[in-house]
């Protein structure tokens, strides 16, 4: 450098060119929430107007019906049950009265013992023909309550009786015909064996007869099941006596292990119930005869109290058993036919006229 020249400063180093310098970095805004997921609409509502909801139907459901119609409908259910169960029951107790006390004063020793005590065996024909009506009326007046309750409605047992009494003789026919279709098995499975017995002695017996015993009772378990619909067909559907068996053929053959099933476990169910009600009772009329000694009025309380323990049963479970096989029956027909969208008419017809419902029962393909 010349003279006169301030002395030069060092440079600064220059930032590149094209780099901008860098501030503090930006706050970040918070990212937006999801929303919840798009909801689906609620299930639509089960049309449900009386023990039932109009549509296939599970063993809970039939259970639950079968509950349901005797709690809503007491009076036409429990209250019908027990006049027609305890007047049988009386009936069949009084006729056995004569031939008791006969028994209870013979000698047991003596030839006028075994004269007496057949005829206490006979004298018990009438009573069980008696109590086999009842029952049968009993059933299809059940079977026209719990129809009734499908749709919500109650009826009195003098409605019950006026809806019935004219589908008496069908019921009566079509229950003596199931019956003697199991006779006829039993029957022609007895002249097999005999005639084997006789043709080969009793090993050619014992071996075609445990075959056939086994095919007998296999044979009479089919006949009461794929029947079971036959009394609600004639009541319901107010069918005659051979086209109730058919229908009811016809409804079960395509689902039956699941008929046989429910049906055979509400069968179970109905016992266990029946027996357990009835032990006490039992008890206490073995009790009574052991105190009372072998008299008269020892076999007359035994008698009465063991009738007690059996009709107590019975007002038990033979409703709830047809409320069962109703149900059922009403399942079949809603799987087989879409009979659920005709009961679904009835849902929205006028509750104070529940006759108008009754029509509906009609209506089969």
């Amino acid at each position: 450098m010349g003279p006169g020249w301030p002395p030069q400063q060092p440079q600064q180093p220059q930032q590149p060119q094209g780099y901008p310098s860098f501030g503090p970095p930006p706050s970040y805004r918070p990212t937006p929430g999801y929303g919840p997921p798009p909801g689906y609409p609620p299930p639509p509502m089960e049309l449900r107007p009386g023990v039932i909801p109009l549509r296939p139907l599970t063993l809970s459901d039939i259970y639950n019906g079968a509950v349901g119609f005797i709690r809503t409908n007491p009076k036409a259910s429990l209250g019908l049950t027990a006049i027609v169960v305890i007047a049988t029951q009386a009936i069949a107790l009084l006729l056995q009265i004569g031939p008791m006390r006969a028994l209870a004063n013979t000698d047991p020793d003596s030839t006028d013992f075994g004269t007496a005590f057949v005829g206490s065996v006979w004298t018990e024909l009438p009573g069980m023909l008696i109590s086999a009506l009842a029952a049968i009326v009993l059933t299809g007046m059940l079977t026209v309550v719990v129809g009734r309750a499908v749709f919500g409605n109650t009826i009195t047992i003098g409605e019950t009786w006026h809806r019935i009494r004219d589908r008496l003789w069908p019921l009566i026919a079509v229950t003596l015909l199931i019956t003697l279709a199991s006779v006829a098995v039993v029957l022609v499975v007895v002249v097999i064996i005999v005639a084997a017995t006789a043709a080969g002695g009793g090993l050619a017996g014992v071996a075609v007869g445990i075959p056939l015993g086994l095919f007998a009772a296999a044979a009479m378990l089919w006949i009461s099941v794929v029947t079971s619909f036959a009394p609600a067909i004639v009541v319901l559907e107010r069918q005659p006596v051979l086209a109730s068996i058919t229908r009811s053929f016809a409804l079960i053959r395509r689902d039956f292990w699941r008929v046989f099933g429910i049906w055979l476990l509400t069968r179970v169910v109905t016992y266990l119930v029946a027996t357990a009600v009835a032990v006490p009772f039992m008890f206490a009329a073995a009790l009574a005869g052991g105190l009372m000694g072998a008299s008269t009025p020892a076999i007359m309380v035994a008698a009465v109290l063991a009738s007690v323990g059996a009709v107590v049963g019975q007002i038990i479970t033979t409703p709830f058993a047809a409320g069962v096989v109703v149900l059922l029956y009403t399942d079949r027909r809603i799987r087989a036919e879409a009979f659920d969208l005709v009961l679904r008419t009835g849902a929205t017809a006028d509750p104070a006229d529940p006759r108008s419902t009754d029509h509906l029962w009609l209506t089969w393909r």
